[in-house]
């Protein structure tokens, strides 16, 4: 199983962080983690989360750690498509591509922010619309002119440059949360990044009906085919395992203010699944009762020492999860505490997953 890391830039007012100190500290975590072998990192798209989420225009930022880093796979998690033009996501894709020498990786999804969608003067009817369009140009565009009619965009030969350096195309994956967008990025042939605000029991069932259907994906002798399944956790790890709980009880706040932000998701993602709807499964997170222990027992964060860790982490990779995207610290710990996790992440836990999943096997 591949380790990488994931980051919302978040600015909490408690933290006395700036906005720039954030961007240049993650910055140098980021150099710090291709030393230490991590597989890779991501960055969302947000706008307008003041607090939560400081990363608007994540293509500059990874153009940046491109040039800072040199095995780090970068991923670009995700690109709200409704709300990005589909040729322009296009190109600054393969720009970043042969900026990071091949070493982009393209989330895309539908966005979640009624907010975010008014601003940006798109419908949230046509979503999927969006998402199904922008991936076949984002499928053609590598390879030469794009022949493209259909609802939202109507293109005529148009040569889409620069080209990427993977080819055809970087590995494209979905933000998947229902179960139709898991069925629906199996039938395509692209990886899933799940959570961070699903439970784990509920992604296990999206993990096997994903697995089943790449198996029937017309896609599956294509260059390009992408059957991975991620998952994004918060996690700490430090040698101490009282301090490792008490500094990440801050992630009731992350958490907290990604429910906020879901909550309308969450809800229906509650009606998606009528057995647990019946048992009132999700109440305790749409009640905003949130605490450690609660987020642990759901699977939605591994917090504690390396032997917790360890044990923590690996029942996703005996699972089947190819990769884990880990938010160390989740931004509610200074700098020095998430590089000292992740220095002791690399050292004493990433090892084991690997024998983990081959005990899976």
């Amino acid at each position: 199983m591949q380790v990488d890391l994931f980051y919302e830039l978040a600015v909490p007012n408690h933290l006395p962080r700036s906005e720039a100190q954030v961007y240049h500290e993650t910055l140098d975590e980021l150099v710090l983690a291709d030393q230490l072998g991590f597989h890779g990192a991501w960055l969302v798209e947000h706008h307008f989360m003041r607090e939560y989420s400081h990363s608007s225009a994540p293509e500059l930022f990874l153009a940046a750690a491109s040039q800072r880093t040199q095995r780090l796979r970068l991923g670009h998690a995700v690109i709200a498509l409704p709300y990005n033009h589909a040729v322009r996501v296009a190109e600054r894709v393969a720009a970043l591509d042969i900026l990071s020498n091949g070493r982009l990786e393209v989330g895309i999804g539908r966005g979640f922010s009624p907010r975010e969608y008014a601003i940006f003067g798109a419908e949230m009817a046509d979503s999927r619309a969006h998402l199904q369009e922008g991936l076949a140009i984002l499928r053609a565009a590598g390879s030469g002119p794009v022949q493209h009619q259909g609802k939202l965009y109507q293109l005529d030969g148009i040569d889409i440059l620069p080209k990427p350096v993977q080819q055809p195309h970087p590995p494209l994956w979905v933000a998947a949360v229902s179960p139709q967008t898991f069925r629906w990025a199996a039938e395509e042939g692209i990886g899933v990044l799940s959570g961070p605000f699903k439970p784990w029991f509920l992604i296990k069932q999206d993990l096997k009906a994903y697995r089943r259907g790449v198996q029937g994906s017309a896609y599956a002798q294509k260059p390009g085919f992408n059957p991975r399944f991620a998952m994004t956790i918060g996690c700490l790890c430090l040698e101490d395992a009282a301090e490792a709980r008490q500094l990440a009880e801050g992630f009731t706040w992350y958490y907290q203010r990604l429910l906020d932000q879901t909550r309308p998701v969450l809800a229906q993602l509650r009606e998606s699944y009528e057995f647990y709807h019946r048992l009132g499964f999700l109440e305790p997170l749409l009640r905003r009762g949130l605490t450690l222990k609660l987020l642990e027992s759901m699977g939605m964060v591994v917090v504690g020492n390396p032997e917790q860790c360890r044990k923590g982490l690996a029942r996703y990779a005996r699972a089947g999860v190819d990769r884990l995207l880990l938010a160390v610290g989740a931004g509610m710990v200074p700098s020095s505490v998430t590089r000292r996790s992740l220095e002791l992440l690399a050292k004493e836990v990433l090892p084991a997953l690997n024998d983990s999943r081959a005990d899976a096997a």
